[in-house]
């Protein structure tokens, strides 16, 4: 593929460059340079459709800030032109003295809920790490290779970029809070079943793979021009306090195509939930909190349920924005299920009285590679739970970075979840029936556990004649020498 390759020679590139140290700032950096070839590609677009219908299009980005003004220029006859090229210092001293602050200002002078506005958000947030002029002309002649105008060309891109956020989930520092195996989301959103016309929330949204899956979803069913327009402008929330999976979230969705996403930088915890009133609240809400982190008293006196496990405040969080009616998909460490301490307890009960926990998903460790063993609890709001359908992923093999998670192993999950039937891999438990301490362990009654039932005498035959057969065919193997 034309973009794998590009990558690689991008990356190259980047080794190279003093001011790039780590696959996070290779991300970082072809991210904002990307994104600006694919938004030169969505204006050139718009100005077709523009002229096609006998209208007028104003561009965006203003003449010499455009891409082929400073980054490819082109002779009369659309060649690259060489000659008037910035490079070295010229080039460096352009993006940090010109475009990146010409490209700011739209965070002011951009229309409400409208591209400029994101336009100015991301480069508000980011800045050019990239020392080498010489270098930086290098990574612009081999962007201005990509395409973006068509849906394939635009498959084939957000299909890397997920690729890139992948590996930068194993990049070390925080980059594995960003990452979510996308075969997992798409399989809890096809269980949510997002409908157009209603809200779509994460408050831990990372680089915004639920929204970005979400939006696919939705996006299928759309049937008229006030569909799209509500997909763009009013569908999706999210949010994240850490500034670069933020940009990283706000670009992702845009290269999906949501052209004015509603991506916040906030620590979505110091909210009151006290405060949370109707009009705060959402229809859907797809997220896969952290887990592990530890927050402050301060923050923690924001909850009811009072524990500084941050992935449990995330929990009681999305328990009080889901509306009435509305469905959640929440990714959770498994520990959550069982743990005896006073706050998991009084989650547990505070979700299984005001939702109904309809279904769990019991994951295998491996499927995120940091080893941690998680469940995804899929809940309606409003409604107590009566029971619980619980299915355990059994694919036959032990995940890792050669063989990780993919969409197939998810179908029987899917298919099987519509009708909570019991299988092999389901079954169902009632709430009556669970102990004082509200222990949701999933214990599949259906796995048959192998018993060993002979005796010591014939293990220790059978191990001689297993000793025998080896020192035989050790003399064969001698004899042939």
């Amino acid at each position: 593929m034309a973009f794998e390759q590009t990558v690689k020679n991008l990356d190259n590139c980047l080794r190279t460059d003093k001011g790039c140290t780590s696959e996070l700032d290779y991300v970082e950096q072809t991210s904002w340079i990307l994104f600006l070839k694919y938004l030169d590609d969505l204006e050139k677009s718009k100005q077709i459709e523009a002229e096609l219908q006998d209208k007028t299009y104003q561009p965006i980005i203003a003449e010499g800030y455009r891409w082929n003004d400073w980054a490819m220029p082109r002779t009369k006859d659309g060649e690259y032109d060489t000659a008037n090229a910035l490079v070295g210092d010229d080039l460096i001293d352009f993006v940090n003295g010109k475009l990146f602050p010409y490209l700011r200002k739209f965070r002011e002078t951009g229309r409400p809920k409208s591209i400029e506005i994101k336009i100015g958000v991301i480069f508000s947030e980011i800045r050019n790490r990239i020392q080498s002029g010489y270098n930086l002309r290098d990574i612009l002649e081999q962007v201005d290779t990509l395409r973006f105008q068509t849906t394939e060309e635009r498959h084939e891109m957000t299909y890397w970029y997920e690729s890139r956020l992948n590996r930068m989930g194993n990049a070390g520092r925080n980059g594995g809070e960003y990452y979510t195996p996308r075969p997992l989301i798409r399989a809890i959103v096809k269980v949510v079943d997002p409908q157009i016309g209603k809200t779509v929330y994460d408050g831990a949204c990372g680089s915004a793979g639920f929204l970005c899956e979400a939006y696919n979803y939705m996006h299928e069913h759309v049937k008229k021009t006030d569909d799209e327009k509500y997909l763009q402008t009013e569908t999706f929330t999210g949010k994240d306090d850490k500034a670069l999976p933020y940009i990283i979230a706000t670009m992702n969705m845009i290269l999906h195509g949501v052209e004015s996403p509603n991506i916040i930088n906030t620590n979505t915890l110091t909210e009151n939930l006290a405060d949370v009133q109707e009009k705060d609240r959402f229809d859907y809400i797809l997220a896969n909190p952290p887990f592990g982190g530890k927050e402050r008293p301060e923050v923690q006196q924001n909850f009811t349920i009072k524990t500084g496990e941050t992935a449990y405040l995330f929990l009681e969080h999305f328990i009080k924005y889901l509306r009435a009616g509305g469905q959640a998909g929440i990714v959770i460490k498994n520990t959550f299920l069982s743990n005896t301490d006073n706050a998991s307890i009084a989650l547990r009960k505070k979700l299984l009285e005001e939702c109904n926990l309809h279904t769990v998903l019991d994951l295998p460790s491996g499927v995120f590679q940091a080893g941690v063993k998680t469940v995804v609890l899929f809940f309606k709001k409003g409604e107590p739970t009566q029971k619980v359908w619980f299915y355990q992923l059994n694919p036959g093999r032990t995940f890792g970075k050669t063989d990780p998670l993919n969409d197939k192993d998810l179908v029987e999950f899917v298919n099987l979840q519509r009708t909570k039937s019991g299988s092999v891999n389901s079954w169902t438990i009632k709430v009556s029936d669970l102990n004082e301490n509200l222990d949701l362990s999933p214990k599949n009654p259906n796995k048959v556990e192998i018993v060993d039932d002979r005796t010591p005498e014939q293990i220790a035959a059978e191990i001689k004649s297993l000793a025998y057969e080896s020192n035989v065919l050790l003399d064969e193997i001698i004899s042939m020498l």
